[in-house]
C-alpha cells in the first residue's frame, strides 16, 4: 500500500456492546496499517448505506472529507418476525449497489446472526474478529483502486 488511506467507519449502534467490539477490531487493524479514520454512528444497519452515501456526497460537493475507503459495521439478530430478513437484505443490497455503482473501497462488517451468542463469537477481537476482517477488506479494495489509478469517488 503506497499512501495511507483515510477511512470512514460507519457503525450501527442498535447493539452498542457488539458495535463497540466490532469497531475495536477494525481500529486495531487500521492503526496497524497506518491508516487514518473517522467514525460516524447510525441507529441501525438499515441506515448504514444512506449514511455512507451522504458522506460521499459531502466529499463530492467539496464541503466534506473525501474518504479513500469505508467500513460498514453493525449487527442484526433474528427475531420473531420477518423484519430480520428485510434489514439484512436491504442493507447488504444498498452497500453492494454503492460499491458497484461508485467503485468505492468497502469493507462489509454487518453481522447477521441467529442469536447474541453467534454475534459475540463473530464480534470478539479474541474470536472471529469480523471488525478486523472488514477493515482488511476495505484496505484491500483501497489497494486495488490504487493499482488501477483511481482517485476516491
Amino acid at each position: 500500500m503506497a499512501a495511507a488511506p483515510h477511512v470512514l467507519i460507519v457503525e450501527a449502534r442498535f447493539y452498542e456492546d457488539i458495535a463497540d467490539e466490532l469497531v475495536k477490531g477494525a481500529i486495531i487493524e487500521l492503526e496497524a496499517a497506518g491508516a487514518g479514520y473517522e467514525r460516524i454512528a447510525v441507529p441501525g444497519a438499515f441506515e448504514i448505506p444512506a449514511a455512507l452515501r451522504i458522506a460521499m456526497l459531502g466529499g463530492e460537493a467539496g464541503g466534506g472529507q473525501k474518504y479513500d475507503a469505508y467500513i460498514a459495521l453493525g449487527c442484526v439478530i433474528r427475531g420473531e418476525t420477518t423484519h430480520y430478513e428485510h434489514i439484512c437484505t436491504e442493507s447488504a443490497r444498498g452497500l453492494m449497489e454503492l460499491g458497484v455503482r461508485h467503485g468505492i473501497a468497502l469493507g462489509y462488517g454487518i453481522l447477521t446472526c441467529e442469536n447474541g451468542e453467534q454475534a459475540w463469537a463473530r464480534a470478539r477481537v479474541e474470536g472471529k474478529n469480523k471488525g478486523r476482517d472488514a477493515a482488511r477488506a476495505a484496505l484491500a479494495m483501497f489497494s486495488l483502486r490504487q493499482r488501477f489509478g483511481l482517485a476516491p469517488p
